[in-house]
């Protein structure tokens, strides 16, 4: 499936559209060259890659969050519904719908939970009536969060960080959520808990993720379509059963074939093949 029909499977046009976006760091590196990508309504889509392909870059030029990095997109374009937002402030993106969770979670830990969450909600004008809902909202999805509401963020597991992180990033009513490394850190129960309630909010929220992570099988698992970085650039896309069920992405990121498991070395020497980019 190419991007074209994710589109049609969707139900129609892309709210997010990545085009041929490059993207310098200090006015000298040269991190994105050349990335596009899409994302439709309603739909999950996977970034993959290892650490240092460009996936967080992706997200931060996409959020525009880069110029705090002194990083600037110097080619391309990036839309969303139709319009482009390549010059809005991360705030007025915000308010379009588009939110970033950023990757390591970046609760303000000496506020609560509820506090946290409650600072998720500041770009829109809310009654205490309203708020209230907008909290219960999120613990709806996340139950153990209202437990720990009282909790100071700091004091809690990584896990229940991460669900803050994607709760505030609801408090906003995103129509999109861009989600950077939800795995990191994580034990695998947790990772799987975290990505049930990713699927459980796009179902029923209908809210579409733009996913970074290097967790390959797990994103694919969730998603509809993934995209695949390496060195900065698109080298794979397709549909995630595809991408899953695809031998050369299998060897790459787990060390497996056809074969059977393969050995540190002969995984080693694959990575420096780059059977896929020849």
């Amino acid at each position: 499936m190419n991007a074209e029909a994710l589109r049609g499977a969707a139900g129609g046009e892309p709210y997010l559209v990545v085009n041929n976006v490059e993207v310098i760091y200090d006015h000298v590196i040269l991190v994105l060259k050349g990335v596009s990508l899409e994302v439709p309504r309603g739909g999950v889509v996977a970034l993959l890659g290892a650490n240092g392909a460009g996936k967080s870059t992706t997200l931060k030029a996409i959020s525009n969050l880069l110029r705090a990095e002194r990083g600037e997109v110097t080619k391309g374009s990036i839309s969303f519904k139709g319009e482009r937002v390549d010059d809005l402030t991360p705030n007025e993106l915000v308010r379009r719908g588009v939110i970033q969770v950023m990757e390591g979670r970046h609760c303000f830990e000496h506020l609560t939970i509820e506090e946290n969450l409650l600072t998720g909600a500041y770009t829109r004008r809310l009654s205490r009536a309203q708020l209230g809902q907008a909290l219960e909202r999120v613990y709806h999805y996340f139950p153990r969060l209202k437990e720990r509401r009282k909790s100071q963020a700091g004091y809690t597991s990584g896990g229940e960080q991460q669900m803050c992180a994607i709760g505030r990033a609801l408090m906003a009513a995103p129509e999109m959520i861009l989600l950077d490394e939800p795995s990191m850190g994580l034990a695998p129960q947790v990772v799987e808990e975290i990505f049930e309630i990713v699927h459980e909010l796009n179902a029923k929220e209908n809210v579409s993720f733009l996913l970074a992570e290097q967790n390959t099988m797990v994103a694919l698992r969730y998603a509809n379509f993934g995209y695949i970085l390496e060195n900065g650039r698109v080298v794979m896309e397709g549909d995630a059963q595809e991408l899953r069920e695809n031998e050369d992405v299998k060897e790459f990121y787990l060390g497996l074939s056809s074969q059977g498991r393969k050995s540190f070395r002969e995984v080693k020497h694959y990575r420096r093949r780059k059977r896929w980019l020849s």
